[in-house]
């Protein structure tokens, strides 16, 4: 194996340029290769399903599954396990191979459609097929970054599979927009067309997800988390899926122990139907980047259920479990297909014999401003603004990072104005959620909708206020955005937003590094796409 790989797709990508020797979010050259083979095969997988559909054939759910399980699989902070990729790269081309089978005439299909190599042979085509394989630039970028909008997609739609909500258009659209990665006869106006299609089916994926947690949990409500921690053992729930929580909770009570949420996991709590669960305790710990700290002090075991896990030190590597799409290397996996129920009882077990948590902190937080939860007190918003009480709301959903550069963001949110409102969603919030900023006649001043699963939300706000208001435009209410990203969901997020007509969106703490200059000049002359300033500049631009 050689060491050499190219990577970039996430916010904190070394120099603000590329991974080349080893990955900052710690995967290792031989990982990084197979997420690039395990993106080409399932290009190839796409092509295939989409000339399928094409022809009048049916594409089965188990195959829809796969792919958007491979795209999530090569999130960033998801999957460091090179042989796990493997076995998914190996399980790909066998349904390939069987939908071939099916086509009439595959000769004209791409080579990553009809390619069949053997496990052998793996290092070497992924040396050929990475990113850098697609030399004109421009091309390169927008390939990339409808790419990173379908991964973000396929994380949507897999936690909407996980409680067995499917769309057929969706899958549809993922497989044919892979299918056109791979075809050379389109140029930049087709693939910029193509990205905009990408967040066009990213609203509805958001709007599947948020359909399947709402009809499996209740719509979120204002709820009050506590920070602190019980006397008794327990577990650490992190990254996104409220499944798997829902899983864990049933078969952990009545067993002597608590569950408590961490980074992504905390929206949960706003959920009426986990507020049935005594042991459900609260939250622990900040934003994902903070976990090595954290995880050492919880004392108990942690379960991570989707990305956002960083490689553990050897001090709590035994007490980490993965499940889903995850995947740490000499970390035990709880395996569990959709629909099944997963068996939790090893992590339980093994919780039971550890220690209470540290205390890192005391006190509660206030979340649960999802769309019903905003709709329901929109009298009182729209009132706030006709009277000049709230003179802007700015949207700071996002992700947070390492980045000594994201402390902008707590400065920023410190420094607003008292009449300006923040909405949320996503770890960015961890930046400024525990900042007293107090209220504007009784409306918090930061009003969190949940995970960066959960923007849609804020995107239905804002058309809410939109027609409130009476106005015809979006970009005519007073909204500015102020976005943190890291990862490929942002992504997702970012085309959705460019669907819906939002423009002068402010991207940082810098802009993605996939983004070639002439990309770049388009989203700019197109959009109004910015990067971000000093705080107190941007702040006069943003808020006036």
């Amino acid at each position: 194996m050689g060491n050499k790989m190219f990577c970039w797709q996430c916010q904190e990508t070394g120099g603000g340029k590329g991974c080349t020797i080893c990955g900052v979010c710690g995967k290792k050259p031989e990982v990084a290769a197979m997420q690039d083979l395990l993106v080409y095969v399932t290009k190839g997988l796409g092509a295939v399903a989409a000339r399928l559909r094409t022809e009048g054939k049916s594409v089965s759910q188990n195959i829809n599954h796969r792919i958007t399980q491979n795209l999530f699989v090569t999130i960033t902070n998801a999957n460091f396990d090179r042989e796990a990729i493997i076995r998914a790269v190996e399980e790909t081309l066998k349904v390939k191979s069987e939908l071939l089978s099916q086509l009439g005439n595959a000769s004209d299909l791409p080579e990553a459609a009809r390619w069949s190599g053997c496990r052998n042979e793996f290092d070497a085509k992924a040396a050929e097929v990475g990113v850098q394989a697609t030399k004109d630039e421009d091309i390169r970028s927008l390939r990339e970054l409808i790419i990173y909008g379908l991964k973000g997609l396929a994380a949507y739609l897999k936690h909407a599979n996980a409680l067995l909500q499917d769309d057929e258009a969706i899958d549809a659209f993922i497989q044919s927009a892979l299918a056109k990665t791979l075809d050379n006869s389109l140029d930049a106006a087709a693939l910029t067309a193509l990205a905009l299609d990408t967040g066009k089916y990213g609203v509805q994926g958001m709007a599947l997800l948020d359909k399947a947690n709402t009809s499996a949990y209740g719509n979120p409500e204002i709820t009050e988390v506590e920070l602190g921690v019980r006397n008794r053992p327990g577990i650490l729930i992190s990254g996104h899926d409220l499944r798997d929580l829902e899983m864990l909770l049933e078969q952990s009570a009545g067993q002597g122990i608590d569950i408590y949420t961490h980074s992504e996991m905390l929206p949960a709590h706003y959920y009426p139907a986990f507020k049935k669960y005594p042991h459900f305790a609260g939250n622990y710990g900040n934003a994902w980047w903070k976990q090595k700290d954290e995880f050492e002090k919880f004392h108990g075991p942690i379960l991570m259920t989707t990305n956002c896990v960083v490689p553990p030190a050897e001090s709590y590597k035994g007490r980490l479990w993965t499940t889903g799409t995850v995947g740490v290397p000499d970390c035990r996996h709880i395996p569990g297909a959709y629909g099944e129920v997963k068996d939790f009882s090893g992590i339980i077990a093994q919780a039971k014999t550890c220690p209470p948590p540290e205390e890192l902190e005391t006190g509660k937080i206030v979340g649960g401003f999802a769309h019903e939860q905003v709709f329901a007190f929109a009298d009182k918003v729209v009132a706030a603004v006709k009277s000049g009480a709230i003179r802007k709301f700015v949207v700071m959903a996002g992700c947070d990072g390492r980045m000594k550069s994201r402390e902008y963001y707590a400065e920023f949110a410190s420094k607003l104005p008292k009449d300006v409102v923040i909405l949320t969603a996503g770890c960015a919030k961890y930046k400024y959620n525990k900042l007293p900023l107090g209220d504007i006649g009784g409306i918090p001043r930061v009003l969190d909708a949940g995970q960066c699963n959960d923007s849609y939300s804020l995107a239905l706000i804002a058309l809410k206020l939109k027609e409130v208001f009476g106005l015809d435009d979006i970009n005519k209410l007073p909204l500015a955005f102020n976005i943190a990203w890291y990862e490929q969901k942002a992504v997702i997020v970012l085309l959705a937003l460019l669907y819906l007509g939002v423009k002068n969106i402010h991207l940082g703490p810098t802009l993605p590094a996939f983004l070639s200059p002439n990309v770049a000049k388009v989203l700019v002359e197109s959009f109004g796409i910015a990067g971000i300033g000093t705080v107190d500049d941007d702040i006069k631009l943003l808020i006036g």
